[in-house]
């Protein structure tokens, strides 16, 4: 079996974070400028408390006036995402991905003794897979005996007909 390496081996830990009351146009300006999709939002005592994507911005414009125009207005407390999904940092790379994949979500907080300690993105996943190299085969414990097959594709479905 497959010894994965642990989320913490690949996660960011130098990350852009916001306040609950800092201005959205200001978390929007620093999520272009940094080159970033979503951010932490942490209370004054260190506490995560929700996420800013990409996403919960793009509220200011579905849910603008009726004039057209994006409301501008708020906190990121106002958008912001409640209610997360995190990942211990005892956790592996397989169990981030197991996540993503059935999620869809694509970033996860990553908690020590509930302390944000870090963030893996399915982008830090892809690096895990590629640094364990061609070598990576997982089959489920409760697939023993019935793998699936995996397909031959360098053989032709056309049979001699050029």
């Amino acid at each position: 079996m497959q010894n994965y390496p642990s989320v913490t081996e690949y996660m960011a830990t130098k990350l852009v974070t916001f306040g609950p009351n800092d201005d959205i146009q200001a978390a929007i300006r620093t999520m272009l400028k940094k080159k970033i999709s979503g951010a932490p939002v942490l209370n004054e005592k260190e506490e995560l408390i929700g996420m800013l994507s990409e996403v919960d911005c793009l509220k200011l414009l579905v849910n603008g006036s009726y004039d057209e125009t994006p409301t501008g207005k708020g906190t990121v407390t106002d958008f912001m995402t409640r209610g997360l999904r995190t990942i211990d940092s005892d956790r592996t790379i397989m169990d981030a991905a197991v996540e993503f994949v059935h999620s869809g979500l694509k970033r996860l907080p990553v908690l020590e003794k509930g302390k944000l300690i870090g963030q893996i993105s399915r982008v830090d996943v892809l690096r895990a897979i590629e640094k364990m190299g061609p070598d990576i085969w997982h089959t489920p414990a409760s697939w023993k005996g019935r793998a699936p097959v995996t397909p031959n594709h360098k053989t032709s479905r056309h049979h001699g007909n050029a």
